[in-house]
């Protein structure tokens, strides 16, 4: 039985991004499309890796595989895990099409099925938020990185208007602390609190102008919000 139905919080929560996997990869800010939007991914993933090859990365919560493609091809070797099925069955079918070699998995981001120490790299993009229990993920983030190894929260402040209140999340989002997000500063705050040393971060400007520009190509409203990469290391021993 996959971790999630054991919990009715994870199982509601499971349900809404089943049920929306298969559209996923077309909603906004889900996929790169335009010039502007690659090269601030590009900037941001290559100030988090600092130049590091070869390395081991965990991508928790990784949906569809979006920046687990992104750390693969770039030549680490990935593991990504999610608990709703059908994220993991698409990203499954889009690394055979990308032919792309690396792991993906049904499983919690709270409790992870790896041992301590495994990785060099954990990542979460927008996975925080999901969770009833964020700061035990943190937690359980660090425990699988090795000494030395970086924890990395991609993720943003949302307005109200733009967090899922409806269907699935209409009955737990009193049980989710971080819905909506929170602002980059009680992110860095919260590593620090868990251990973590040289936390830095990312206002990810050009990403959200890049973001905005599409918004007005596409016709559509410019909505923005606070982004950003949050990262810490594990101290050495």
């Amino acid at each position: 039985m996959p971790l999630s139905e054991g919990d009715p919080v994870k199982r509601q929560v499971a349900a809404h991004w089943n049920r929306r996997a298969a559209g996923f990869d077309n909603d906004f800010g889900h996929s790169i499309r335009i010039q502007g939007e690659r090269a601030a991914w590009d900037r941001v993933l290559d100030v988090v890796i600092e130049g590091r090859s070869g390395l081991d990365v965990l991508d928790a919560g990784c949906g569809t595989g979006f920046l687990a493609f992104e750390f693969q091809s770039r030549g680490h070797r990935v593991i990504g895990v999610d608990f709703a099925r059908e994220m993991i069955e698409l990203a499954r079918r889009k690394a055979v099409v990308l032919q792309a070699d690396m792991r993906l998995e049904e499983g919690d981001a709270e409790n992870l099925p790896f041992d301590s120490h495994s990785f060099d790299i954990v990542v979460s993009r927008h996975v925080l938020w999901t969770l009833p229990h964020p700061e035990a993920a943190i937690e359980e983030w660090i425990r699988v990185l090795r000494p030395g190894g970086r924890l990395v929260v991609i993720d943003g402040h949302f307005a109200e208007r733009s967090t899922p209140r409806t269907d699935e999340y209409a009955e737990i989002v009193g049980r989710l602390p971080f819905m909506g997000g929170r602002p980059r500063g009680e992110i860095e705050a919260l590593l620090k609190a868990h251990g973590l040393v040289d936390v830095r971060s990312d206002p990810f400007g050009d990403l959200i102008a890049a973001q905005e520009q599409r918004m007005r190509d596409e016709g559509r409203e410019v909505r923005s919000h606070e982004r950003y990469a949050v990262w810490g290391d594990v101290p050495r021993q």
